[in-house]
């Protein structure tokens, strides 16, 4: 075991560039306002890189309805489709259903109302098929409640009177079929500690022989999607049921308030002590502030709270979250995964900027380096780690720097949003939609795979990024971790209304205003270069250049 004090030197030696991001803040300008107004320029980069944003999201989405659709996803090389969460009957059309809310976000009104009676006339859950609970609960659950509250809010989205064979009059159908995917997937919570099983037969409930092994986040990612639900239907079960698997494995903290990594659903034990804010732990941690916002309940507060004051004490080495015992404190993984680069996001959000922003440039180092965020990065050779290589244009990143933009309106981060934009544009699009980066290290490596989550999360967070104007960015919805948007609504504000009584209260941060916009990232983003992206042991990226500059956007749109 490295000392605690030697590994952090190692730390912050692997990349000067991030060292140079983490120094003190003194100089720093507390005086930004995150309400101004982009000047003149910025607004017209936004609007620029919106319009190459839409043109992505329309490739990847005709390329799923033409190629791969009803199936769950696409195989973007073969250009075929392939059941994933729903194997082997199918039956799920799981990009569809993630991808409906995103239809709306990017202006697509008449097909979100065409494909939304679609599902509504065809879509079921009666299948015999075992299903993920996590996955399910996030991807399906989620897009029909989201799409359900959208066809609520006529401002947004008008399907009654949408012309031509989009138009339908909406009656509820949705949250019907929420409803009774919600009355099956309920059926993993009965167990001895309300923490669920991972896996469901969707008609005859847990499979024989289910391991009652789970993970962290695959316990306890359910606050929004059951609290919603049982809003919707004046059904509390579910709310109760996702809060009872929240508090039991929050309750299992160790003596230094930390949560493990996977845990015994019977004894409540922990089998995997490792302590951290990525793979198999991240969504735990971040639906506790997003619970707090949505249903205005303050026992959430309290526990995003109580655990970051842990993870920060153990588990943050400046800049980078590692993994570390959860009884002991020692370190344990000094391996970065790139799940944990949702936190900045979640940290800003919930006013901890300085955390935030560091560590957020440390992930965006990598990925401008690699020209895509790899599986793991190996902090103590400052590479990425063997077995771990693969980019699957996982959407953490960009969400981060839309919650750093929205928080700072500082430019760069719109700058380090164009760095994926230009990946996904320049690396992974096929004929028909986006292929995986199967290793970072070497040019033209792609796997046959395209999640659904591409389209639902990556590309959307890239849009609000360069959208001041869109719904979501009025401040009054919370995202689930799949980027269903959920309204701030009175009637799920109760939710926390309700069980105030004999609670305990912390005061939470101020709003979530930038109190130091660069953190001394101009430093970092010449220190790297601006030659575009540089990949160890192969070529450039074929036609990489220096995002930064303003040609490229053009030249995506096919204007030069």
């Amino acid at each position: 075991m490295i000392p605690r004090a030697a590994a952090a030197v190692l730390l912050l030696a692997c990349s000067a560039a991030v060292a140079e991001a983490c120094a003190d803040h003194a100089g720093c300008d507390p005086g930004v306002d995150p309400t101004q107004r982009p000047d003149e320029a910025t607004v017209d980069y936004m609007r620029r890189m919106r319009a190459v944003v839409k043109d992505l999201f329309d490739h990847g989405y005709k390329g799923y309805m033409t190629h791969a659709y009803p199936k769950d996803e696409l195989r973007a090389l073969t250009c075929t489709g392939v059941e994933t969460l729903s194997h082997p009957l199918g039956g799920f059309r799981l990009t569809l259903v993630d991808s409906l809310d995103a239809l709306v976000v990017f202006g697509e009104n008449e097909e979100f109302c065409r494909r939304a009676a679609e599902l509504a006339r065809e879509l079921t859950f009666d299948l015999d098929v075992n299903v993920s609970v996590f996955e399910t609960n996030i991807r399906m659950l989620g897009g029909l409640l989201s799409a359900h509250l959208l066809l609520e809010e006529e401002d947004i989205v008008d399907c009654e009177h949408a012309p031509g064979d989009a138009g339908f009059t909406y009656d509820g159908e949705l949250l019907a079929l929420a409803y009774d995917l919600g009355k099956r997937l309920l059926k993993a919570f009965d167990t001895q500690t309300g923490i669920p099983y991972g896996t469901v037969n969707l008609r005859h409930g847990v499979p024989p022989k289910e391991t009652e092994v789970t993970s962290l986040a695959g316990g306890g990612t359910y606050l929004l999607e059951f609290g919603v639900l049982s809003v919707l239907v004046e059904d509390d079960r579910f709310e109760t049921a996702a809060r009872r698997a929240t508090t039991a494995l929050y309750d299992e903290r160790s003596a230094l308030g930390l949560l493990g990594n996977h845990i015994n659903i019977t004894t409540g034990r922990w089998t995997l002590w490792h302590a951290g804010v990525g793979g198999n732990t991240d969504s735990f941690y971040e639906y506790l502030p997003k619970a707090y916002a949505l249903f205005n309940d303050q026992r959430y507060y309290d526990m995003f709270l109580d655990t970051y004051s842990a993870l920060r004490e153990h588990v943050y080495m400046r800049p980078w979250f590692v993994e570390v015992d959860m009884e002991t404190g020692d370190d344990a993984w000094y391996v970065s995964n790139s799940l944990a680069a949702f936190y900045p996001g979640i940290l800003i959000n919930a006013g901890f900027e300085l955390d935030g922003l560091e560590s957020l440039a440390a992930f965006h180092a990598v990925f401008r380096k690699y020209g895509g965020l790899p599986e793991g990065f190996s902090l103590l050779n400052a590479v990425p780690k063997a077995g771990q290589l693969a980019y699957p244009l996982r959407p953490e990143l960009a969400e981060s720097l839309w919650q750093a933009y929205r928080a700072t309106r500082d430019p760069q981060y719109l700058r380090m949003g164009a760095d994926i934009v230009y990946a996904l544009a320049k690396r992974t699009r096929t004929r028909c939609g986006f292929a995986v980066v199967e290793d970072v290290t070497k040019v033209g490596a792609l796997r046959d795979s395209m999640e659904s989550f591409v389209l639902s999360e990556t590309l959307k967070y890239l849009h609000l990024l360069f959208d001041d104007s869109s719904f979501v960015n009025t401040g009054e919805w919370v995202l689930n971790t799949e980027g269903h948007p959920f309204p701030l609504r009175e009637e799920f504000a109760r939710v926390g209304e309700r069980a105030a009584e004999g609670e305990s209260v912390k005061t939470p941060p101020a709003a979530p205003y930038s109190k130091c916009a660069g953190l001394a990232v101009p430093s970092l983003w010449t220190q790297i270069g601006v030659d575009g992206f540089r990949v160890p042991q192969a070529e450039r990226v074929e036609t990489a250049q220096y995002v930064g500059k303003d040609r490229w956007a053009a030249e995506l749109q096919g204007e030069e």
